[in-house]
């Protein structure tokens, strides 16, 4: 989901990569979407608060579900901006960081920590986190999960003479519902490994630690019907569109428009692998009454409903599935028949392999 300014490419770093990053990002880059509208004083704060996201819809769907009404309740005013990792760091290990509330991926706030760059979180500041009911792969010492996306296959309702692929068993399937397939490639995100050992019988609560030597055993068995890696999100749906492809794993999200517009295109969401964005606060941050404030907002059931309404990213927060429409939630990677059927990304794991596994993937992609 690059395309909508979720960070994928940078999703994991190595702590090297990081140190280069701090001694070269020294300056503020604010290209965010300027400042929710003030309102009166009538007793309520005057004060901005500085909110770190990616931007695109992403960040405009915050701006109009969460920031906007957060405004109108509290008379804070919330400037949003827009940059990435190294150089928040490089603010943070400076003493001067120019945000007050960090939206980003789980990952990053892995990342934060090992640096000891943000705050660890009062739990009793947060009233609305309390009876919550927020997974607890959600939560951390520094960061508490706002929202999941997942990662689904995808695949033509026209083709395999009407059957439907199931599982990823079925998509490794090339027999039983044969044609092409397109996988995720490694400048787009993590390698899809999982999917592989699921498709080998791996149960999803066994997943991790991964068997990477198993999962690339199985990848070589799907790969001769693989007629594209896809680098980037919107190509699942083009590469499906045009009949290229069979069935491919996409990021959920990104046919919504096309099967709006009647594409014979469908979601499988057994298996979906989950990520979630998560929200947390930097170490000298000028503003933390207000922060907590902002994040106690965030996890409100209405407010995380309100913001699912607008773009698909699922809540953290359960009981606001009581307050969305059955089409939307049907829809979400964190309904509770998709909580089941998929499984949340092991993000530590993915942190200290990461770099092994890219190797060996360039490896067997160019092999």
């Amino acid at each position: 989901m690059r395309d909508v300014r979720i960070d994928r490419r940078g999703f994991l770093r190595g702590v090297g990569g990081v140190a280069a990053g701090v001694a070269a990002a020294t300056s503020l880059s604010a290209c965010g979407t300027g400042t929710s509208r003030s309102v009166g004083s009538g007793g309520k704060s005057s004060k901005t608060l500085v909110v770190r996201n990616s931007g695109g819809s992403y960040g405009d769907a915050n701006q109009q579900a969460i920031y906007e009404p957060f405004t109108k309740e509290t008379g804070i005013q919330v400037k949003v901006v827009n940059i990435e990792y190294a150089q928040m760091l490089a603010q943070i290990k400076q003493g001067r960081p120019q945000f007050d509330v960090i939206d980003d991926s789980m990952a990053d706030f892995v990342l934060f920590k090992q640096q000891d760059a943000t705050e660890d979180l009062d739990h009793d500041r947060l009233k609305n986190f309390k009876n919550a009911g927020i997974a607890k792969a959600l939560v951390t010492s520094n960061a508490v999960g706002k929202n999941y996306w997942a990662s689904v296959m995808a695949y033509r309702t026209d083709a395999f003479d009407g059957r439907k692929p199931a599982s990823w068993a079925d998509f490794w399937d090339a027999k039983t519902f044969s044609g092409n397939r397109a996988l995720q490639a490694l400048d787009a995100d993590l390698p899809e490994l999982e999917f592989a050992l699921l498709a080998d019988g791996v149960a999803l609560d066994r997943l991790y630690p991964l068997d990477v030597d198993r999962a690339f055993k199985v990848l070589s068995e799907i790969k001769p019907h693989v007629r594209k890696f896809w680098d980037t999100g919107a190509l699942p749906g083009v590469l499906l569109g045009r009949k290229e492809v069979d069935a491919s794993s996409v990021w959920h999200g990104r046919l919504d428009a096309l099967i709006k517009g009647g594409a014979p295109l469908a979601y499988q969401w057994n298996g979906a692998r989950r990520q979630s964005n998560a929200l947390g606060i930097p170490k000298g941050a000028a503003n933390l009454d207000a922060a907590y404030q902002l994040i106690d907002f965030a996890l409100r059931p209405e407010v995380q409903a309100a913001y699912a309404e607008i773009y698909p990213m699922a809540p953290s927060v359960p009981a606001a599935y009581k307050k969305l429409s059955a089409g939307t939630a049907a829809n979400l990677a964190s309904s509770p028949e998709h909580l089941e059927s998929g499984f949340d990304l092991d993000v530590e794991w993915w942190i200290k392999n990461q770099d092994a596994v890219s190797k060996r993937w360039q490896e067997w992609t160019h092999a």
